[in-house]
């Protein structure tokens, strides 16, 4: 979970929207409680898909895929599993842990055989994100 408000902030900061997918409520909740603590001085303003305020959030967390209310080109598999991303985004983005490590694998050999798809694998270390692939 420290993961992803870095790489949402990001997201905010270069004026992109985000869709972060989670299918368990209860991650779809640690992780807005990660998005409202991240730092101090950084709000990322998120919501709950769904809500009445949909279109304005620029981070809006769902139970699954879904073509986004707020216009998201981004979007953020947060819970290790992998989901077909629809039309419409530019970027998925994967996190997995040691759980999700293996299935995480066989997307990224099921991934290098599409034609048009650019892989990248990098690692959070210290705080840093760290390119290994």
């Amino acid at each position: 979970m420290d993961a992803l408000p870095p790489l949402a902030a990001a997201a905010m900061k270069a004026g992109q929207r985000m869709l972060v997918v989670a299918g368990d409520g209860g991650a779809r909740g640690r992780i807005s409680d990660a998005l409202w603590g991240y730092r101090p001085t950084a709000f990322l303003a998120h919501g709950e898909a769904g809500g009445p305020q949909d279109e304005a959030q620029p981070i809006l967390i769902a139970p699954d895929m879904m073509k986004p209310a707020n216009g998201a080109r981004i979007v953020l598999l947060a819970d290790g599993e992998w989901r077909e991303v629809e039309e419409g985004f530019d970027r998925a983005l994967l996190l997995f842990g040691e759980a999700t490590r293996a299935a995480a694998r066989a997307v990224w050999s099921m991934l290098g055989q599409r034609e048009g798809v650019e892989r990248h694998f990098h690692e959070y270390v210290d705080g840093r994100w760290v390119a290994r692939g």
